[in-house]
């Protein structure tokens, strides 16, 4: 699967704003879907990850800085996967991308994990002024 991630652009501290990480082909729904960030100087992090069990029940993974203020949804028909970002601080400035896993092959520390996930977006710039 293909991805490409936008969405991002220049916010002040306190906005929001919602990325989203269009896929290509007709397998997403067999994707755990995840997203990471880069700022500069600063190795990728670990956002936030989507899985689902083949049915209707979703399960999401937060990091514990944006846990609270980020939301990670899909929809499998739309082939597409959000992250919805509120109450943005300065030091969610990055550059943000979206990466998938092949379903079932995740657990525990695994969903925050970089080197886990094997297919990755180009990655919009998020930058959020003070």
């Amino acid at each position: 699967v293909q991805l490409q991630a936008s969405g991002g652009g220049l916010v002040q501290a306190g906005d929001s704003l919602r990325l989203s990480c269009a896929a290509s082909g007709r397998t997403f729904s067999s994707y755990d879907m995840g997203w990471f960030r880069q700022a500069p100087g600063k190795e990728r992090e670990f956002v936030a990850a989507i899985s689902w069990n083949g049915n209707s029940i979703y399960y999401t993974y937060y990091a514990d800085s944006v846990k609270g203020r980020f939301t990670i949804s899909r929809d499998n028909a739309e082939n597409t996967v959000w992250l919805q970002m509120n109450s943005l601080k300065p030091e969610d400035t990055a550059v943000y991308y979206c990466a998938s896993v092949p379903r079932g092959r995740m657990y525990g520390r695994m969903w925050y994990e970089v080197g886990r996930y094997g297919n990755w977006g180009q990655g919009t710039l998020v930058t959020v002024s003070s």
